[in-house]
């Protein structure tokens, strides 16, 4: 399976001139903890999470209408490709506490935003389907087997 099968289907993002408020507010529309910051030609610029409103927003007494969103975003962001698995995705999340990694294509042109929960969901159903054939498995086994 590919992550652009896994990750949310829209995308939720907001261009480099965004105000804080416009990205808390697309965070609340889409029911996500992150928003990708693209530029005019989509590219990944930054990202603005949960952790930036509470770490860098909440007690600094900005305005977030008027704030840009780009002052706060994080911009060292880390990326997945089409050619990432889900289990790579996953580790690099686990290992690195991100709980939301944009997939870009070779340009940075983004492509989909992927949650911890997205692949947490796809690991339960991938689960579910072995524990399945397990028990079919054993459920047909014959005398002497």
């Amino acid at each position: 399976m590919s992550l652009l099968e896994l990750c949310d289907r829209e995308i939720a993002a907001v261009a480099l001139d965004a105000s804080v408020a416009d990205a808390i507010n697309k965070m609340l529309d889409h029911h996500v903890g992150a928003v990708a910051v693209v530029d005019s030609e989509f590219r990944v610029a930054g990202i603005f999470t949960e952790r930036d409103v509470l770490r860098k927003m909440a007690l600094s007494r900005t305005d977030p209408q008027t704030t840009s969103v780009r002052e706060l975003m994080t911009t060292a962001v880390e990326m997945a490709t089409r050619r990432t698995g889900p289990g790579e995705a996953l580790t690099i999340m686990l290992e690195r506490h991100f709980r939301h990694l944009p997939v870009a294509d070779d340009n940075g042109k983004l492509l989909g935003i992927l949650s911890i929960r997205n692949l947490l969901e796809w690991r339960v159903e991938d689960l579910s389907h072995e524990l399945d054939a397990l028990e079919q498995y054993v459920s047909n086994d014959g005398p002497g087997g």
